[in-house]
């Protein structure tokens, strides 16, 4: 047996009563938790969350149910734990009617509630069956700053020094404007990726969340409410659009960035004077030392942004960009070709083109408007 939380009430020992703690006076079972969630975030916060059994009676997992393009990972991790798996509706205005399964029919003090990249917004009904500070999302900043459904990709965007990851209260005027139960602030590598960024935070999640939830039954977590009128970024959806590269305003350090914060949900995207899309991959920025270090120089690109030619001491092409800087694409994807191809074998099926390939170079186009 241990202590729970009853309620909030106001800390005292703070002038402004701006924090806000447990108090613990009852004993209670440990919680009964309900884990919604979805992509490897959610995974590792949800392992950690299952190796501390001294915070949790029971756990039951609701994820989305798996398609033929998209799978859900957490799935068969709860279910290799021995854990219950709910489906949710697949189609999100289904999302609205769903129910949790059982004990979650009502609230109760030891019942909770977490998310962590969910990607579905809950309804005030479906919070209403858990108390109010057994509301807890697991999200990807230190808010109130990237609040939004991509955290990480805005930070590596903003090329932020530094992130974090925090615990906070789910409000039904805003899932992530709640009071802040814990946060963790970590540094942005200048080379990380999402994909490496993401594993970061969620490990410091996972263990951040545990020690909430100890905090909690111990009746030692203390909140703190959000501003209501701090100016921080906001972090949007990602879109096809965000792909599409324009070289007259980009450079290739900005091209590079976008990659790794994108690269992983899309492909970065031009077209080729004919209107083919083509799909860049593992861009790089090209260095100066490219073209010493090599038995010959590499193509005079045009100044003009967009150029394109093949370098083939590194096998790669070649694109200008804004502010004089040049673009390093190993790897393309033509529209309506199943799988990406080497710059070699890309740039050897172009030569043939009449009129396509001019000195040796060619000019690639943005299109506006044109779907992605």
């Amino acid at each position: 047996m241990v202590l729970l939380c009853r309620g909030l009430v106001l800390s005292r020992s703070d002038p402004c009563c701006a924090r806000r703690h447990f108090r613990a006076t009852t004993l209670q079972n440990r919680f009964k938790i309900l884990f919604l969630g979805r992509d490897e975030f959610s995974c590792a916060i949800f392992e950690e969350l299952h190796a501390s059994p001294d915070v949790w009676e029971s756990i039951s997992v609701a994820t989305n149910p798996d398609t033929r393009s998209i799978q859900s990972p957490l799935r068969p991790l709860a279910q290799s734990l021995n854990v219950p798996v709910i489906f949710i509706p697949p189609d999100k205005p289904d999302f609205k009617h769903w129910k949790p399964p059982p004990p979650f029919f009502e609230s109760r003090p030891d019942h909770l509630l977490l998310t962590a990249s969910f990607g579905r917004i809950l309804t005030p009904a479906q919070l209403d069956l858990f108390p109010p500070v057994g509301r807890l999302n697991v999200h990807g900043s230190v808010l109130p700053a990237y609040r939004g459904p991509a955290p990480i990709q805005h930070a590596i965007l903003d090329n932020a020094p530094t992130t974090g990851v925090s615990v906070a209260q789910m409000l039904k005027r805003g899932i992530d404007k709640g009071p802040v139960w814990g946060t963790v602030e970590i540094p942005v590598s200048p080379s990380a990726t999402f994909t490496s960024l993401r594993a970061e935070l969620a490990a410091q999640g996972g263990r951040l969340l545990v020690s909430v939830l100890r905090d909690m039954l111990a009746g030692t977590a203390r909140s703190t409410p959000q501003p209501s009128d701090s100016p921080t970024p906001h972090a949007r959806s990602i879109t096809t659009a965000d792909a599409i590269l324009d070289f007259a305003a980009m450079t290739a350090d900005d091209i590079v960035t976008l990659h790794r914060a994108i690269g992983h949900q899309r492909a970065l995207t031009t077209w080729l004077p004919s209107g083919v899309r083509l799909h860049l991959y593992d861009p790089a920025i090209f260095p100066s030392c490219s073209w010493s270090s090599s038995s010959s120089p590499p193509p005079t690109l045009s100044d003009t942004p967009g150029t394109l030619a093949y370098y083939k001491p590194l096998r790669t092409l070649l694109i200008r960009c804004a502010a004089g800087s040049v673009l390093a694409v190993p790897r393309v994807q033509k529209e309506k070709r199943r799988n990406a191809i080497e710059a070699r074998e890309f740039w050897n099926g172009m030569v043939p083109v009449r009129g396509l390939v001019v000195d040796g170079q060619v000019r690639l186009v943005r299109m506006e408007g044109a779907g992605v």
